[in-house]
């Protein structure tokens, strides 16, 4: 990944496992630096060289830094002049390598903490002064006890005398809580204090630049071959087109696959945005049909998954072909997907979801892959389609999976459940854009259950399907907290479900957080 902005003033985030390692980068990023996340076991000196990092960060990590063969930095790190920061693990690392001590706390620190500064350091500017007690998160069983030569205490915590160190003169700093998570109020603006003011970087990584220097890799990597984009009708996959076509013109044609699980409307929105407002080549395929039939009778979610994703494919082959092949296959792949995809300890990799790719196809058709969106998260993905000119209303849409409404609707699949789901899917979201709340909610959608009810319409009994409400705050769908509706307005659109949609005659609202669920019910 090191290939791309390499004029660009560079971070490494070194990882040592933790579960909210990706939160440094985003919190980077958002101050305007670029930097990547690379596993410990995999940044030896020579790739050291080559990144040419103007800063360092050590994250936090499971291990206990005075268990046998747990991970280290590479002592390169505190060679070549640079500013560096350990965070958790990464202090206590950096402590045992520089002549320093761990040990395993006796009271061990887990949640929210307060601090107290202890010492005047930029890490602090804007924060407060010696005296000021912050609060922060903590994460650890093991804590320093003894700090290296040259280091002195900056923060104390009731159960952490060395909650932050410094090293000014060499510009080393390490913090026993993560400034990462949103826990920690102001860790952002302490990270910003670190990358700005101790290592002196001006923040010059934008959606612009990233734009110019995407066009100009692509043109460089294709030439004058050509490229099939798949469309899911999501964000990634239409960011990464409009940002080839931009880049190569009718050198691309896309391949959007109709499932027949597509949400209300959304196939010929897809269609006319590419061709009608960007006139990009669009092969469009309705294979409702096709999908529907080979859905027939299964109900284990695995195997719908896998029935959508091998038909996809198979789908996405035949109108690649008939459209007269190509060099190469485009991809949305996010940052988070290649990130999951290195396991920090050797382990085996995570499989990427399959609304991400399109399975073994670069292989079957002998194509090169063009992954322009891989240096990116999500939220990136969307300034980056803002400064392609596409529409908020496309690019600000809600997180769609990849076999669509298949896994919204647990059992088998029909298409008379498709369209019940459908139409009251469409209602639920009409109210939430009504009531001003869609920008605020990560993702929210109907599912339509394998349950029916008895109920009474009129003076008739009725004996229909119950719908399920779901919608979920979130800032990366790795934790998920349930959205805090108003009753007046879950009356509202369960009464506008009942009276409109034939089939449904109980609405539910789901309020469960993600853990223990998750967010989608299949």
């Amino acid at each position: 990944m090191t290939d791309l902005a390499p004029h660009h003033e560079r971070v490494l985030v070194i990882d040592f496992g933790s579960q909210v390692t990706q939160l440094i980068a985003r919190r980077l990023r958002e101050s305007g630096v670029y930097c990547e996340i690379h596993p410990f076991n995999q940044v030896d000196d020579a790739f050291l060289d080559r990144f040419g990092p103007r800063a360092v960060i050590l994250s936090g990590g499971p291990a206990s830094v005075h268990g046998e063969g747990t991970p280290r930095a590479p002592q390169r790190v505190f060679e070549m002049d640079i500013p560096v920061l350990g965070i958790c693990y990464g202090e206590q690392t950096m402590c045992a390598q520089l002549g320093g001590g761990v040990e395993a706390a006796e009271e061990r620190e887990f949640g929210r903490a307060d601090i107290e500064i202890t010492a005047e350091s930029p890490l602090f500017d804007g924060i407060g002064g010696v005296g000021h007690q912050e609060r922060v998160w903590m994460s650890h069983g093991d804590r320093v006890d003894a700090i290296p030569t040259g280091f002195h205490p900056i923060a104390a915590s009731e159960n952490a005398p060395f909650a932050a160190i410094a090293d000014e003169a060499r510009r080393f700093y390490g913090v026993q809580f993560h400034p990462e998570v949103v826990n920690t109020p102001r860790g952002a603006q302490m990270l910003r204090n670190f990358t700005h003011k101790i290592a002196g970087l001006s923040g010059d990584w934008t959606m612009a630049a990233f734009k110019d220097e995407a066009i100009a890799k692509i043109r460089e990597q294709v030439g004058a071959g050509r490229v099939i984009c798949g469309l899911s009708g999501g964000v990634d996959s239409s960011v990464a087109a409009v940002l080839i076509h931009e880049a190569i013109g009718d050198q691309l044609v896309c391949v959007f696959v109709d499932t027949g699980l597509m949400r209300a409307g959304e196939a010929d929105q897809v269609v006319s945005l590419f061709r009608e407002h960007y006139n990009i080549p669009l092969v469009a395929a309705d294979e409702e049909d096709r999908f529907l039939t080979a859905l027939a009778g299964q109900s284990d979610p695995e195997k719908k998954r896998k029935t959508i994703g091998k038909l996809f494919i198979d789908v996405f082959e035949e109108k690649a072909k008939a459209a007269g092949g190509a060099d190469f296959l485009a991809q949305g792949t996010l940052y988070p997907d290649v990130i999951e995809s290195v396991s920090f300890d050797g382990g085996p990799s995570v499989t990427i979801k399959s609304h991400h790719n399109v399975g073994g196809l670069p292989e079957r058709m002998n194509m090169k892959l063009v992954e322009p969106l891989r240096e990116l998260f999500k939220d990136e993905v969307r300034a980056l389609g803002r400064e392609l000119g596409l529409p908020d209303s496309f690019i600000g849409r809600h997180p769609f999976p990849g076999p669509g409404l298949a896994i919204r609707i647990p059992g088998e699949v029909t298409k008379d459940k498709a369209d019940i789901l459908r139409k009251a899917d469409a209602i639920y979201i009409e109210e939430i854009r009504k009531a001003g709340l869609y920008d605020s909610i990560w993702q929210a959608f109907a599912v339509l259950l394998p349950v029916q009810t008895v109920g009474v319409m009129g003076d008739a009994r009725t004996y229909d399907n119950v719908l399920a409400l779901r919608a979920v705050t979130s800032t990366d769908g790795m934790t998920a907290d349930y959205f805090p509706f108003d009753h007046d307005f879950l009356g509202r659109v369960a009464t506008r479900i009942i009276n409109e949609v034939r089939g449904v005659n109980r609405v539910v609202y789901d309020v469960t957080s993600k853990p223990p669920g998750t967010i989608e019910w299949e």
